[in-house]
């Protein structure tokens, strides 16, 4: 692993992997995980592909921002991208990465070679009943429902994030060291309070659903969708939501969670590989 001092001083952690002649594919995790969710996929990807995997700000090994927001991380990832010297690129969204990987594809449209979605929302019909206690936050910003919105903020809660509503033989496959660890990482300082400013920043992301709408529709960037059902965060509708704004999305629902690349990663690569080699690489100039 890497590390790179952005200019406000933040440290960022990330992997790469593969040559950088090659096509490259930008992996963004999401909570409460960081880069390592992309461990069993980054050495299938790198055959073809350019692989940059960072811990985003205030997980895994990043430092937290000084003010932390979505924004503020897709502009620690850009700078991360320019540094690295990084120009046309696959992105893959998952969860909050989702938030991230869609503000530095809508600010630069025509370097996407592609998106990958991964279990990330984009749409109102994403929010299923579990969203209840986080809109009521969003909505009074008072102690009460702050509470109850971080309510998931502890080891069981980071456990559910990869077994929550999976079959039992899939549950059984997944090792404790995984969300041990990553709760382990989530008492780091400053790193909880970044969950919890997230939480609340997550509004200011849903009110920019209508412009990600347009820029889906507009764009039509070539589109792969590897999703899992079981997922307990967001709505299978969100699927549907993801195909009507780009018809040509190849869409592949699975057999999995919310981390689906816990239970089916060879399969997700497989998919990833085939997409990868049949989108356009050339740089577009317009819709």
């Amino acid at each position: 692993m890497d590390r790179l001092r952005l200019s406000g001083g933040t440290e960022v952690a990330f992997r790469t992997a593969g040559e950088p002649s090659r096509p490259a594919v930008l992996l963004l995790h999401g909570t409460p995980n960081s880069s390592s969710l992309f461990r069993a996929l980054m050495p299938a990807l790198s055959e073809a592909a350019y692989v940059v995997a960072p811990d985003l700000p205030g997980h895994g090994a990043s430092d937290p921002l000084p003010h932390v927001s979505f924004e503020a991380m897709g502009d620690a990832v850009t700078q991360l991208l320019e540094r690295l010297g990084i120009g046309p690129r696959f992105i893959y969204l998952h969860d909050w990465g989702a938030p991230v990987g869609l503000q530095i594809a809508m600010q630069a449209p025509a370097e996407v070679l592609g998106l990958i979605v991964q279990n990330a929302n984009a749409h109102r019909s994403g929010w299923g009943p579990g969203w209840a206690a986080t809109q009521a936050y969003w909505s009074q910003p008072n102690a009460e429902n702050e509470a109850a919105s971080t309510a998931h903020l502890t080891l069981a809660g980071t456990r559910d994030t990869y077994i929550s509503g999976l079959p039992e033989d899939l549950a059984q496959g997944i090792p404790a060291e995984l969300w041990e660890e990553d709760w382990r990482i989530m008492n780091l300082p400053g790193h909880l309070q970044t969950q919890c400013r997230l939480i609340a920043d997550y509004s200011n992301y849903a009110q920019r659903f209508a412009a990600i709408d347009r820029y889906l529709k507009k764009w039509q960037p070539p589109a792969l969708m590897v999703w899992g059902r079981h997922d307990v965060y967001f709505d299978l509708a969100e699927v549907l939501s993801w195909m009507r704004a780009l018809p040509r999305m190849q869409a592949h629902v699975l057999d999995a969670g919310h981390l689906l690349l816990e239970t089916h990663a060879a399969t997700a690569a497989s998919l990833m590989l085939d997409f990868i080699a049949r989108a356009p690489t050339q740089v577009r100039h317009g819709p």
